[in-house]
């Protein structure tokens, strides 16, 4: 999959714990997109980047496209159960699995390299979604290995 460029609105229960953050210079985030902050505390959307960590879920859509770093701040949720959509043939076996974010929308349960952690599988919706807890990803310096 690619790349997201469109507000998401995803379900989500229990999502709370919003938080600021100073937006990467030429980022666009659109709401719903998993988020992370790079290695210099600016805010992108989530990519296999080195040095980073999983920020949350975008609350937000914020275009920092023609704005320096820091010229805007997005929120972004910390906590709460969102519905996923995952690379992988999901089963009822995979609830408690780790999740790593394979781009901005679209999550994987393996591991590989600079991948951040974004929580815990807590309920399987169907073979390609699932219910993630985010609760223990958010500013998890975890990487994929």
């Amino acid at each position: 999959m690619t790349d997201t460029a469109v507000n998401l609105q995803i379900p989500s229960k229990h999502s709370d714990g919003l938080q600021s953050f100073p937006v990467l210079a030429a980022a666009h985030i659109y709401k719903g997109q998993l988020c992370m902050v790079t290695a210099a505390g600016y805010l992108d959307d989530a990519v296999a980047t080195a040095n980073s960590f999983f920020a949350g879920v975008a609350a937000d859509e914020c275009d920092n496209s023609a704005g320096a770093s820091a010229a805007l701040s997005c929120n972004c949720y910390r906590k709460g159960r969102f519905l996923l959509t995952f690379s992988d043939s999901l089963t009822v076996a995979n609830i408690g699995d780790k999740v790593w974010a394979t781009d901005n929308q679209v999550c994987t349960i393996t591991s590989a390299t600079n991948k951040q952690k974004v929580g815990n599988i807590v309920g399987i919706h169907s073979t390609s979604q699932a219910w993630v807890d985010i609760d223990s990803g958010t500013g998890s310096p975890e990487l994929g290995a």
